[in-house]
């Protein structure tokens, strides 16, 4: 706001306030000499901070700015339309209703007078009293330095008001930019019609540039009369030092008509004779050059013959050799410009050409006839090719040899299906168009045939694949066996170099003379490390060389001068060849190559491992395989693992997915042989009556031969079958075993169990749980039937009997004799890892043995119910023996009669010993409701009678003649 509508609690300075200001010193007060105003602007040097902020009228002519404004601040406030004149600002802004109002004091600023400055007052004037009194004593010290340090600030500023763009090193008109930038070009153009103020300008312009010469010339003044002395000595210095400049040039003038008199008696004519020699000596490598270029231009025509040779090798080394000629001695010649890259396109054809011949060779040694020999087609012809394909660096030859390798798969199986259907009348092929439906219209016989030769063909093919293959990595084992050769030679080479260090220089100088080895030495002087070019190796179809000594190392092939040597080498299969130093392969790249080489032939069986799974495959879609009996499921296992076992040891590795073909028919064939086998037993304890069965001849021999250590089904015999009876217990180990037909036959169900697993190995632990499902199966199932009745809903028996009882106690004890016998044969057939499955078996022991066991109790229960009916009615009474007693006895011989010929006699006697101690506990408990004591008295008497009545009976039965019944226990003994 304005003044006049404020009210500041700060107090007005005024007259007597002097005190807050402090003087400055006259002498201080120093204002520079002002110039005029700065029309030339300094240079463009990118930072905006070393620019005028003044306005330049040499940069700004072009551009308004607020200089250029004609309007003052009252004539902008005065507003005409209104029609009083406003008091202030604020009402021009903000309108006539805008009026002065009192401004507020603020309650939080407290209100400033004079008394606050007091104690400031008191405390300062004393000080300034004393400052001024010391200024006005005191003389200043340094008065005609300080005049020194003023005149030379003052020689200083006026420098500087120049532009630094005048004191650059490189300042120069001629530089349109620095031209511009001192004299802007405008600044001569009045044409324009500006007028006046262009003129204006350019006269301020150059009063600005004669301003800037003033400094310049002044300052220079300055320094040279500060220099006087030393200028005048100096121009001194300069008479006498053109005086001794004068002397040097007589006598180098004098001392060169000297030089020119010896050079004309003593050096030209030397000098002619040098130079005549090295004339000839052009004129000799001139004629030379000449001959290794018809040399060179002899190389395409010898090409073309040497490719209609199918010498790839030959080839690509002339090729190679006049490639380096080109580069280091032909290098430049006009007329060969173009042969370097017309060898290289005949390089590429070379390669297309070589891997096209390899493709050829690779498929027609695949697909010729299989024969039973493996002889390799065309060793030389192989060995030439694989030696060119590694000298131009086509390692991955071997891909073009792995396709071809599945091709002549595919073509083998197709063929010997073609083959064999065409021998089988029952096929119609003008039908059945299709291969595989062909096939699968065959037997198993037919097929059985067809795989087998699949397999034969399959064996000769990887035999030849492998013959291929080895002599393609015997000729890379003979590339790195000659590269470390060369580094060994290499190395004993630069041992030696020390020795020789003063042969080789003289050699050197003596081959930058022109001259050369065979002319400088004798024949016994020559270095241990130069040949005599006699000795040196040509290549084929080379022209021969000159027999001047000049020209030999000139010659385009002469090995010598490309640096190749060849060795002689001979592959596996007695083939020798030259290998040349040039093939630029590294120990890496070489084994890596041979490694390839060898996983082809893994792969080799891989891809008949596939092509064999695919066949299978083909011919399982409709479930032929799992359609198989064992023999034929044996038969064709057995054919398959044979395959898999010659086909590792041919090719050295195990291929994978034959055995997993073969592993998962293996499965199918274990469950549908287990489901068979299954449905079998439940179809025949769904039908057993569970009564005593005769035994057939064979299976007692089947029994025999379990019984001599070895688990197998023995041949049929009709002849001898016949003639013999079965039998009406099944012997074991002298054991006479009573059985019903199921069992015989679980029997021989798990000899075949133990049998399949002697044909297919693959499939033990497969079959040993199956075996045990199939053996718990049998004791859960016959468990349901005999002891929980369901043989009475199933087969429609009236009643199970103790006989029924003790007829499957007694078949589960012959199961459970033969339980350890499968555990050692299962045992002998499992990996030590796998012999945590034969737990199976103990769990399966346990089962069968408590089974027994509740078929025991179940007997033991069927007397007690009887004894307890029977006792509880009984009376100590006459007639003896009594009524009960004789009905108990009855029922004990019948119980004897059922069991004694099915269990054995041990047995027999443990049931009734239990038997008889239910009888005597049900006999206390009634003797002692009637209150009859051991008192000798009458109803002792009549109960003695019973008892002895009672053993009588029990012991006159057989076997039972040795019982010890202990009938003393029937009474209570007296405490």
């Amino acid at each position: 706001m304005a003044s006049s509508h404020s009210s500041s609690p700060v107090p007005q300075s005024n007259s007597s306030d002097a005190f807050f200001k402090k003087e400055v010193d006259a002498t201080k007060r120093f204002r520079p000499v002002q110039s005029l105003p700065d029309v030339c602007p300094k240079e463009p040097t990118g930072n905006p901070n070393n620019l005028h902020d003044s306005p330049s009228l040499v940069v700004d002519q072009q551009r308004w700015t607020i200089y250029h404004s004609k309007v003052n601040l009252p004539a902008a406030l005065n507003d005409p339309r209104l029609a009083k004149r406003e008091s202030d600002f604020f009402t021009k802004t903000w309108g006539v209703d805008f009026v002065d109002t009192e401004v507020t004091p603020s309650f939080y600023l407290p209100q400033i007078t004079k008394e606050h400055f007091a104690l400031y007052q008191q405390e300062i004037t004393p000080r300034e009293k004393v400052h001024e009194r010391c200024k006005n004593i005191c003389t200043p010290e340094g008065t005609f330095d300080r005049t020194l340090l003023h005149t030379h600030d003052k020689s200083r500023t006026d420098l500087e008001q120049v532009p630094k763009i005048f004191m650059k090193p490189d300042f120069a008109l001629e530089d349109s930019l620095t031209f511009n930038a001192v004299l802007p070009w405008s600044h001569f153009s009045t044409a324009g019609g500006k007028g006046n103020r262009d003129a204006a300008s350019s006269k301020l312009l150059q009063e600005k540039l004669s301003h800037y010469l003033d400094i310049v010339e002044v300052n220079i003044a300055h320094q040279i009369s500060l220099r006087s002395e030393a200028f005048f000595h100096a121009m001194t210095s300069q008479h006498e030092l053109q005086d001794y400049l004068r002397k040097t040039s007589q006598a180098v003038k004098l001392l060169r008509e000297k030089i020119s008199k010896i050079d004309k008696v003593m050096c030209e004519g030397s000098l002619r004779v040098l130079r005549l020699s090295l004339t000839r000596n052009n004129c000799i490598k001139a004629y030379n050059k000449l001959k290794l270029m018809a040399t060179v231009h002899q190389t395409q025509p010898t090409v073309q013959l040497l490719l209609s040779t199918s010498e790839y090798v030959g080839a690509l080394d002339l090729i190679a050799t006049t490639q380096e000629v080109l580069q280091q001695e032909l290098q430049g010649i006009h007329s060969f410009r173009h042969l370097g890259s017309q060898l290289c396109e005949l390089e590429k054809l070379i390669d297309k050409m070589m891997i096209a011949e390899f493709s050829t060779y690779a498929r027609n040694d695949l697909n010729r006839p299989l024969e039973d020999d493996c002889q390799i087609l065309e060793e030389e012809r192989l060995v030439s090719l694989v030696f060119g394909l590694l000298k131009q660096r086509k390692l991955n030859f071997y891909e073009i040899y792995g396709d071809e390798m599945i091709n002549t798969a595919k073509n083998i199986i197709k063929q010997c299906v073609v083959n064999t259907v065409s021998q089988i009348e029952e096929i119609d092929t003008e039908v059945v168009v299709k291969l595989a439906d062909q096939m699968r219209m065959m037997n198993f016989p037919q097929w059985f045939d067809l795989l087998k030769n699949i397999f034969s063909k399959f064996t000769i093919f990887l035999k030849r694949v492998k013959a291929t293959l080895n002599t393609i990595r015997s000729v890379v084992f003979l590339v790195l066996d000659k590269n470390q050769k060369t580094r060994d030679l290499e190395d004993t080479l630069q041992k030696n170099s020390a020795k020789e260090s003063v042969v080789d220089s003289e050699v050197a100088y003596l081959t930058h003379e022109g001259m050369f080895i065979s002319d400088a030495f004798g024949d016994g002087e020559l270095p241990a490390g130069a040949e005599p070019g006699s000795q040196r190796n040509t290549s084929p179809n080379s022209e021969p060389c000159s027999s001047d000594s000049v020209s030999e190392p000139e010659c385009a092939t002469d090995s010598s001068s490309s640096k190749e040597h060849t060795s002689s080498s001979v592959t596996a299969g007695g083939v020798e060849m030259m290998i040349s130093d040039d093939m630029k392969l590294t120990d890496l790249e070489l084994v890596r190559l041979a490694n390839n080489i060898q996983e082809l032939l893994y792969n080799a069986s891989d891809i008949c491992h596939d092509r064999s799974v695919k066949f299978l495959m083909a011919r399982a879609k409709d479930g032929f395989l799992e359609k198989l009996n064992s023999n034929e499921f044996v038969t064709l296992s057995r054919l398959m693992e044979g395959f898999i076992l010659d086909t590792e040891q041919i090719c050295g590795r195990k291929s994978m997915s034959l055995r997993g073909a073969l592993q998962s028919q293996a499965n199918r064939f274990v469950n549908r042989f287990h489901e068979e086998r299954k449905t079998k037993l439940s179809l025949l304890l769904d039908n057993e009556r569970w009564k005593q069965a005769e035994v057939p001849a064979e299976f007692q021999d089947l029994v025999d031969s379990v019984s001599d250590g070895r688990i197998s089904l023995p041949e049929k015999k009709p002849t001898a079958t016949e003639e013999r009876k079965p039998a009406e217990f099944l012997i074991v180990e002298g054991q006479k075993y009573a059985t019903v037909g199921t069992v015989l036959l679980l029997i021989r169900i798990i000899l075949e169990y133990c049998q399949c697993v002697d044909n297919i190995p693959s499939i033990t632990t497969d079959m040993l749980t199956r075996l045990s499902d199939l053996l718990k199966y049998f004791n859960s199932r016959s468990c349901q039937l005999v002891l929980g009745a369901g043989a009475l809903q199933v087969v429609g028996l009236k009643t199970i009997t103790t006989k029924n009882l003790a007829l499957s106690s007694r078949c589960l004890q012959l199961i459970v004799h033969y339980i350890p016998i499968i555990r050692a044969h299962f045992e002998a057939r499992l990996q030590p890892k796998q012999f945590s499955m034969l737990r199976h078996f103990d769990h399966i022991t346990k089962d069968y043995h408590d089974h027994i066991a509740e078929i025991s109790a179940k007997l033991v229960a069927i007397m007690d119910s009887l004894f307890d009916k029977l006792l509880s009615k009984y009376e100590v009474k006459a007639p003896v023996p009594s009524a009960c007693f004789r009905n108990i006895c009855k029922q004990m011989a019948k119980m004897h009669e059922a069991i004694y010929d099915l269990l054995p006699e041990e047995q027999t006697q443990m049931l009734f010993l239990r038997i008889n101690a239910s009888y005597k506990l049900h006999l206390k408990r009634q003797l002692a409701h009637l209150n009859v004591v051991n008192d000798g008295g009458p109803l002792n008497g009549l109960v003695t009678s019973d008892v002895a009545f009672y053993t009588g009976n029990l012991q006159a039965l057989k076997g039972l003649n040795d019982l010890d019944l202990n009938m003393a226990e029937i009474w209570e003994q007296k405490r």
